[in-house]
């Protein structure tokens, strides 16, 4: 219970700090969104998993051409971009549907950034584990059948911006490894924990290894 209330408390602070430093982000590439590509600002793609299971749209600066996720699955000429998708535990080292502005916002992770919305609204943390599809979670775990017990671990916890994971090592690491890293995050419940993984995660970001 002391827990949830720090949690909470160092959430809302910070996601307002967040909002006040990076308001120049907030307001610029939004414009250069519009600019660079035809569609919306924010990302349209699937809800998320968030605790407990409950879905919820994650808010993202679109990096993307317009209906990306969608087309990667229906358009012919991403079948092959598709297939290394699912092969790759949901992540793209090279993706063709990424921008020219989308490479700038994800080369620091300010895609992210959208997400301290979700906090104010409850739904994620500043620190959490990933949140998930619900199609990469089932496919996920199709082929590491081993991940179901960590997979119930984690959703226990908001999904977080930034988390353990994230600030070691990001998409070098697999669905199976991740989600345990997720679990044993979700068990631990320790600030200390959280503020460390808040320390390290300007440097993740700078090094473009890591989320917001």
């Amino acid at each position: 219970m002391l827990y949830d209330i720090a949690k909470r408390f160092i959430d809302i602070v910070g996601a307002v700090v967040l909002i006040i430093v990076f308001s120049p982000v907030l307001i610029i590439f939004p414009i250069l969104i519009k600019l660079d590509s035809p569609g919306p600002v924010f990302a349209d793609i699937p809800h998320r998993v968030g605790r407990y299971k409950k879905l919820f749209r994650m808010y993202k600066f679109r990096s993307m051409i317009a209906n990306a996720h969608d087309l990667l699955k229906t358009d012919p000429k991403f079948r092959r971009v598709y297939e290394q998708y699912k092969k790759n535990s949901y992540k793209l080292r090279e993706d063709p549907r990424i921008t020219k502005v989308g490479m700038l916002l994800r080369r620091f992770s300010l895609d992210e950034l959208p997400q301290v919305f979700n906090i104010l609204k409850g739904e994620m943390s500043l620190v959490g584990p990933r949140a998930y599809y619900p199609d990469e979670l089932k496919n996920q775990q199709l082929i590491y059948p081993q991940s179901r017990k960590y997979v119930e671990e984690l959703l226990k916890a908001k999904p977080g911006i930034t988390g353990y994971w994230q600030v070691m090592g990001r998409s070098e690491i697999n669905f199976d490894k991740r989600v345990r890293m997720d679990a044993e995050y979700a068990r631990k419940k320790s600030i200390i924990q959280d503020i460390i993984i808040i320390l390290k995660t300007p440097w993740a970001m700078i090094s473009g290894k890591g989320a917001l």
